[in-house]
């Protein structure tokens, strides 16, 4: 009888099955989004052309979703490094939020030579986002208080700061309207003559890399996995277990940061109400199903930039809301989560 099985872990989900299990989850996710798109009202033959041929297959689709996906990657990166040591950053959008502040700071007010206003903007970005992140980290450590409830409640905080900038001191006065006036040249990546792809590429990869070399091939990522597996173990085993966790969450924070950065110098020009929406969901989409791996949420942040692209399209040219946008997300991630649940666990029953 059905009431009678439980569950049991599979010691070692074999690749052939994990695969299977990914690649059903994935069709069976597509396979719902795709119905509900149709039912919302875009034909059934354009979603492969919006979804495949002009986000990757085209060159002005390919650099749209490669410029989409550069501060997906970064906050994709910010939610894995916290998540390898089980802490949870729901706050990434409050950090990118003050990391786009710190940046804004910078670009309107003009400060310091133009050659080094670009390095300046992405520093105290960094450095901005790894504050707004120590504040729960220490919480935490002292206290005990929940960095889910913490780092939430600072992201609203953060997104109010900006609203207050925005509607005060940093409002446009030629148009009145809550935004930044524009940075200066000095302040912008420049172009790559590529669509909107421009300079920010070059400092998401590297930071791609450097966060990838540090998990796989240095002592970081070892203890960052002894950590996140069992932190008790790994202290009576005589591992940095408070330096490991202090380390990694303060990178979180700093890669959401500059996520910030990115946006406003590299395709904004200036602080707006939407830089950092929607990030928050995305950061911990991509980080989930990249198992939190860098070199998986590159993968994942390029598919989800290829999503974000082709959600434009559906918006502009079928009228889908951003709310629909958001449910075919939802819809593959929770698709993937049951095939993960179904590779991880066996149905039993006794006798």
């Amino acid at each position: 009888m059905l009431d009678a099985a439980f569950l049991v872990r599979r010691q070692a989900p074999g690749l052939l099955l994990s695969s299977l299990c990914y690649a059903g989850g994935l069709a069976f996710g597509l396979a719902v989004s795709a119905a509900l798109l149709v039912q919302a009202g875009v034909p059934a033959g354009a979603l492969v052309d919006e979804f495949l041929i002009a986000t990757f297959l085209t060159s002005d689709g390919l650099a749209q979703t490669l410029t989409a996906a550069l501060p997906l990657v970064l906050v994709g990166l910010a939610s894995a490094v916290a998540m390898r040591v089980r802490f949870w950053n729901i706050g990434v959008e409050g950090q990118l939020w003050l990391g786009a502040l710190a940046a804004t700071w910078i670009g309107i007010d003009g400060t310091g030579p133009d050659a080094l206003r670009l390095p300046s903007m992405l520093l105290l970005s960094a450095v901005v986002g790894a504050a707004w992140i120590a504040l729960p980290l220490a919480l935490k450590i002292r206290f005990g208080v929940s960095e889910v409830i913490s780092t939430l409640l600072l992201g609203s905080v953060a997104f109010l700061l900006v609203q207050h900038a925005l509607f005060g001191a940093w409002r446009d006065p030629a148009t009145g309207f809550p935004v930044t006036t524009a940075f200066a040249e000095a302040a912008r990546f420049g172009s790559l003559g590529w669509g909107q792809l421009h300079g920010g590429l070059f400092v998401v990869m590297i930071a791609a890399v450097l966060v990838w070399f540090m998990l796989g091939h240095t002592r970081v990522g070892f203890y960052a996995d002894a950590v996140g597996l069992n932190p008790k173990g790994a202290r009576a085993t005589g591992l940095p277990v408070s330096a490991t966790i202090v380390g990694l969450v303060l990178l979180s924070g700093a890669l959401s940061g500059l996520a910030g950065m990115i946006i406003v110098a590299g395709t904004e020009h200036r602080l707006n109400q939407s830089v950092g929406s929607g990030y928050l969901f995305s950061a911990i989409v991509i980080a989930y199903l990249a198992r939190a791996r860098p070199l998986w949420v590159v993968v994942v942040s390029l598919a989800l930039g290829a999503v974000f692209t082709a959600g434009s399209v559906l918006k502009v040219f079928y009228g889908i809301s951003e709310g629909m946008i958001v449910l075919v997300q939802g819809t593959v991630l929770i698709s993937i989560l049951m095939a993960q649940f179904f590779s991880t666990y066996s149905l039993s029953r006794p006798g």
